[in-house]
């Protein structure tokens, strides 16, 4: 199963740990999507930033 992320908020004002893990799962601009296998590390590090993020589940 994969994950859409999409970027919803900016990153400006967060703490460094969040952007890094923004980063990391490779968005840069707000608006922009990404799909990702879903993995226990992929989900932690959707969980340090969910409220930046809006996820969906892909078959």
């Amino acid at each position: 199963m994969k994950l859409k992320i999409k970027l919803i908020k900016s990153t400006i004002g967060t703490k460094p740990v969040h952007r890094k893990n923004i980063e990391a799962l490779g968005l840069k601009k707000i608006g922009q999507v990404v799909e990702r296998e879903d993995s226990p590390i992929t989900r932690g590090m959707i969980k340090k930033a969910s409220h930046l993020l809006e996820v969906e589940e892909v078959k």
